[in-house]
């Protein structure tokens, strides 16, 4: 019973984290339009006087409104990852013992294609009921902050999207200097990345370079 109405909660913060997802992602588009204000550009002219060709309340509302996306955001995930713990303890403790009757539709519900049981990580519904299938491991950072006309942008990274491999990095110790050192060593080139985008796997390839803003990349990622 704890581990149907957890999985029930999971799917529900799933479908919330990604509206919030489609939402800061419209306001993102709206922000970096050709001309725009961007995520963080000034609202001020080079004479220090307000911008006239940007609606100045209406961006810095959008601002705020993504900043308020963004720590709800990060509220929903942390609690679907606690989840994911939580169903991941059900799961081997159901190995562990027989199974009863009642229990073995449920257990059944949870498969695993991993070969790190500590990995595992839910990512979608089943076709036919609130189900949840476990994925081949767990995302390590997520996307928390991006610029405009980044290479991240150009590329295909979104916001929100959750990072299960970056090159040669999957899981770890020093997770940001070994994600800084992957995009150095390859200035210039094709880096094969595996993300989930709201409970969809997608391979993406991202070249790192440099551009008009900081990094190789233009985004941040958060550790989870």
């Amino acid at each position: 019973m704890v581990a149907t109405n957890v999985k029930a909660e999971t799917m529900s913060l799933m479908d919330k984290r990604t509206a919030l997802e489609a939402e800061m992602n419209a306001i993102i588009s709206r922000l970096s339009q050709p001309g725009g204000p961007g995520l963080s550009g000034n609202l001020v002219d080079a004479e220090g006087f307000p911008r006239c060709d940007v609606d100045i309340p209406a961006v810095r509302a959008e601002r705020r409104r993504l900043a308020e996306l963004r720590n709800d955001h990060l509220v929903i995930t942390e609690k679907i990852n606690q989840n994911i713990q939580i169903l991941h303890s059900a799961r081997l403790g159901n190995r562990s013992s027989p199974l009863k009757n009642s229990d073995t539709q449920t257990s059944s519900t949870i498969n695993t294609v991993a070969s790190t049981p500590s990995q595992d990580v839910l990512v979608r519904h089943s076709p036919n009921s609130m189900d949840i299938d476990v994925l081949v491991s767990r995302p390590f950072a997520m996307v928390d902050e991006i610029a405009d006309a980044s290479p991240a942008v150009e590329d295909g990274f979104q916001l929100g999207d959750q990072i299960l491999k970056f090159g040669n990095v999957e899981a770890g110790d020093n997770l940001l200097q070994r994600l800084s050192s992957e995009a150095q060593s390859n200035l210039g080139g094709a880096v094969p990345v595996v993300i989930m985008r709201q409970g969809t796997v997608i391979n993406l390839t991202i070249t790192p370079r440099t551009w008009q803003g900081r990094g190789l990349l233009g985004c941040h990622f958060r550790i989870l």
